[in-house]
């Protein structure tokens, strides 16, 4: 049963007990009904029982141990939750909100990491970190109640005070008048539906949490294009037919997984920038009077790189039951290559600095050559200017993972027929950034492709040229198109929980940009 299904079963329970079966289950109905009632306050009421917790998302796994914790009624304790609001909808927002602030009433203090404009104004005291990323970054640029820093002038208040906005766009696209279609699809929560896509447009999937939309996106269309383009063995939920596919010739997923797994790992070797790069350092005259190739400048080559940590830079430390723990390697301090292969410099670099450089200052090192220039101008595009070229992957959080994924892409060339899906890419994004994921979306659009987005956030939605809407609850009580068509369209829908919010942002934005006009 889903939670909310199974609190509603419990209504009326005792009218249908014997006395004595009462006298028994008194104290365990009143466990049960607070810890159901935790679970739906922190907007959990579509999970079934028997979810594995494998297939829980981020978000979803906090909430839970939230609930927990607000049941445990513990006082004195500081909580710390790292975007809490992953995956969940406006509607339940300010649920997670009220149970943080049951926990903050009985006695305890909460420091939660976040993005969320609704979460950062119900904040006590709010801290602001700036005034960029990365080596711009590292300072408190604004601290203080909601009102105090709204005075302050970051980049985190001009998007909370509305003086800066992603705004509407004054026209939406037509696309290419061709449509992928699925029908009849029936997995999980799925009521039989069929679902038109047009292609060539920024299509969003809109629904409460656990409506079904990574049913219908990532566990239905997916897998039913990879399997027609790439032979992949991951078997789609079940649906009638599908429609169309001979108008898309390849299907991208970019999701917020690692690039890798080791430190070995990172946006240098992932975009394939690495390999020029090392070509280069071939072609100086130091190393061709040595002889050395380009292999000799890999860290995962033995010859050049450090032999006590196998060109990592890194020592992994085992800690049994824990978590491995990294430490840098003592006898190359780091710098993964042995001093032989350090002695080789480009422009005075050896290839350990190279890989030390940020983004920025390696699209102006490099650029002219243009086969790596291009490739780092990508990542610069997609706001990734801070983070350094030889980076650890691990390090990267799953939005930076996503972009440097994105960027890759963008750095290919398509054929414009090609469809790009991506689930919730605004996690851990601030609102600056959205703004240039936006704009990085847009381009893949523009040229001819079309991109699936599942998300929640608004100013993401309002910017879609399509919206598809699933509801309307969750659970077993969702899984059916509520709506389908332009934002403006979808605002005007009675029964869509998204639809009341999205009409409100778009008010918003409205309001402001005429509020600009006339000063």
């Amino acid at each position: 049963m889903d939670i909310i299904e199974l609190f509603r079963w419990f209504d009326g329970i005792e009218e249908r007990m014997s006395k004595r079966q009462l006298a028994i289950a008194r104290d365990i109905l009143k466990e049960l009904r607070g810890r159901l009632k935790f679970l739906l306050d922190v907007g959990l009421d579509y999970l079934s029982l028997n979810r594995s917790a494998r297939s829980l998302s981020g978000g979803e796994g906090q909430r839970i141990r939230l609930a927990t914790q607000i049941g445990s009624q513990l006082v004195n304790v500081l909580y710390i939750l790292d975007e809490p609001s992953i995956g969940l909808h406006q509607k339940d927002n300010l649920k997670l909100i009220h149970a943080l602030k049951e926990l903050r009433d009985i006695g305890n203090s909460i420091i939660v990491v976040e993005h969320d404009r609704e979460m950062i104004l119900a904040a006590d005291h709010i801290l602001d970190l700036g005034p960029g990323a990365g080596r711009h970054g590292g300072e408190v640029v604004a601290s203080g109640a909601p009102d105090k820093i709204s005075r302050k002038t970051t980049l985190t208040t001009d998007y909370l005070n509305n003086k800066k906005m992603i705004p509407v766009p004054a026209t939406r696209r037509n696309g290419n008048g061709q449509k992928l279609i699925i029908t009849g699809a029936s997995g999980n929560n799925l009521k039989n539906i069929s679902v038109p896509f047009p292609l060539g447009l920024f299509i969003c999937i809109t629904g409460v949490s656990g409506s079904g939309k990574s049913s219908l996106v990532n566990e239905t269309l997916h897998p039913i294009l990879s399997q027609r383009f790439y032979r992949s063995v991951k078997d789609p939920l079940p649906y009638e037919a599908i429609h169309g596919t001979e108008l898309v010739d390849k299907v991208i997923e970019v999701n917020q997984s690692p690039l890798g797994r080791t430190p070995r790992s990172n946006p240098a070797t992932y975009t394939g920038v690495f390999s020029d790069i090392r070509k280069l350092f071939e072609q100086t005259l130091e190393a061709r009077i040595r002889g050395y190739k380009a292999g000799r400048f890999s860290f995962n080559v033995a010859g050049g790189r450090c032999d006590e940590c196998k060109g990592a830079g890194l020592q992994a430390i085992e800690m049994n039951f824990l978590p491995d723990v990294y430490v840098q390697c003592k006898e190359c301090g780091g710098r993964r290559y042995n001093r032989e292969t350090l002695e080789v410099k480009y422009k005075g670099y050896s290839i350990s600095e190279v890989l030390g450089f940020t983004i920025n200052k390696s699209v102006d090192f490099f650029q002219h050559i243009p086969a790596i220039s291009n490739k780092l101008k990508t990542l610069q595009d997609v706001g990734l200017g801070y983070i350094t070229l030889g980076q650890p992957s691990t390090t990267l959080s799953g939005g930076e993972s996503q972009r440097v994924k994105l960027s890759a892409e963008l750095a290919r060339k398509d054929t414009g027929k090609t469809l790009y899906i991506l689930d919730e890419p605004t996690t851990g994004l601030h609102f600056d950034d959205i703004r240039i994921l936006l704009e990085v979306l847009n381009k893949l659009v523009d040229r001819g492709n079309t991109v699936i987005v599942t998300e929640h956030n608004m100013d993401v939605i309002k910017v879609a040229d399509y919206i598809i809407d699933l509801g309307k609850e969750g659970g077993i009580r969702g899984g059916e198109v509520m709506c389908t068509g332009t934002p403006e369209e979808i605002a005007q829908c009675k029964t869509s929980y998204t639809a009341g919010f999205l009409k409100e942002e778009l008010k918003r934005s409205s309001g402001v940009l005429n509020l600009k006009k006339q000063l």
